[in-house]
């Protein structure tokens, strides 16, 4: 959208905004009373004040529907982008839930491996404590020997 557009439209927007006003119920509600003050004290014609009035309200119908078309037009395009930027976040939460999905897999794989190399510090602790005892009746079993050696000499 080039710069003037987009000056006319913020024009546009300010109109429509100001027709839909109090301010503007006011001063429409001034104008027709005072029109029709001019025809009831004679300053002009009823015919021509009617004529007069009713051009204006015909033309300022006819622009304020294209007015509100043209708001109507703005909303849907920006809801048309709300509504792309509403995909874009479902797409990534999706992708974030498959990620998510994922990542609790790993930490079951995680978890499963942790409990499995305790199991094996586990068995690796008895063997060695099997190891230590065993190590111990050997040492003891060579001392008896030395000292049955010793005795012998």
């Amino acid at each position: 959208m080039s710069r003037h557009q987009h000056i006319i439209e913020q024009l546009l927007e300010r109109l429509t905004s100001w027709i839909g006003s109090l301010w503007s119920l006011g001063i429409h509600t001034a104008l027709f009373f005072c029109s029709f003050v001019i025809a009831f004290f004679g300053y002009a014609p009823w015919d021509m004040v009617l004529l007069v009035v009713t051009t204006i309200v015909s033309l300022e119908a006819i622009y304020l529907a294209i007015f509100i078309q043209m708001t109507v037009n703005r909303q849907a395009r920006e809801l048309k982008e709300v509504s792309e930027d509403v995909e874009e976040i479902q797409e990534d939460v999706e992708e974030i839930q498959e990620d998510v999905g994922e990542i609790q897999e790993d930490v079951e794989d995680i978890q499963e491996e942790v409990e499995e190399l305790g199991e094996d510090e586990e068995r690796d602790a008895a063997r060695k404590q099997r190891q230590a005892v065993t190590l111990e009746q050997l040492t003891s079993d060579v001392r008896k020997v030395l000292a049955d050696l010793e005795r012998l000499k």
